[in-house]
């Protein structure tokens, strides 16, 4: 179907899901279905999507986002899928102005918005100050603004169905995280497709609402387990290409 497939992993956070949800509810003008994949939560979480009647699929406990996301990347229906974290609050125009971006030229594959919280080029260079200025920076003043990347992070990722065909799902090894992203977009441009950051799209981001929860040793293991997965497969490291 000419829609984008809204692909929301999600692991307990109930009340940051809410609140995504109703972002998309209220700021998307483009036809979109939501896929809500459950990692085992346990929080009232399935009892919220049912209540508001959200599709989803739930697993009995915590599979990691590449599994989450390979499982709504296989049901989902629309001619272009977006990959997006649970913790993120969307802007008006924000996936008109990104499928703008992606449609701008038939080699562009993926696209990513800039946000608060990331690593790389995606993270705003000015200090945050509130959503409605933000919005008005970016989603309106930098209408039509692209920059080609290298690395796009995978926290709202939007790419053609095509790019799916042609290259695949996300690679489970990197389960429980990490670096999976940074594979699909080396995958990507060795196929011949652009990725862009559309500047023009502001989002905002939490931040390891997930992985936070971990000790800081356990999630530098988890980060370092899958850059060395990473190098092993394609023998370059990553981090060049932040």
């Amino acid at each position: 179907m000419n829609a984008t497939s809204i692909i929301i992993p999600t692991f307990n956070e109930k009340a940051l899901l809410m609140d995504c949800i109703y972002s998309i509810r209220l700021h998307t003008q483009t036809p979109y279905e939501i896929i809500v994949v459950d990692n085992g939560s346990t929080d009232g979480t399935l009892d919220f999507l049912i209540q508001e009647r959200v599709p989803f699929v739930s697993f009995h406990d915590n599979k990691g986002f590449p599994v989450a996301c390979n499982t709504g990347m296989k049901l989902a229906k629309g001619s272009t899928i977006l990959l997006l974290n649970n913790d993120v609050l969307l802007t008006p125009n924000w996936l008109v102005n990104m499928l703008d971006c992606l449609y701008h030229s038939p080699d562009v594959g993926i696209v990513g918005p800039m946000t608060n919280y990331a690593s790389g080029r995606q993270k705003i260079i000015e200090p945050y100050t509130t959503l409605e200025e933000m919005t008005v920076n970016y989603n309106e003043q930098k209408k039509g603004t692209y920059t080609e990347v290298q690395r796009l992070i995978g926290f709202c990722f939007l790419f053609k169905r095509e790019v799916m065909d042609r290259i695949g799902l996300l690679d489970e090894r990197f389960s429980p995280g990490h670096f999976e992203d940074d594979d699909y977009c080396y995958r990507a441009r060795h196929a011949g497709f652009k990725l862009m950051m559309a500047e023009d799209t502001f989002i905002f981001h939490h931040g390891s609402a997930s992985f936070g929860k971990k000790s800081k040793q356990q999630f530098k293991a988890i980060v370092q387990r899958s850059r060395d997965l990473f190098i092993e497969k394609w023998g370059v490291d990553p981090h060049q290409f932040i």
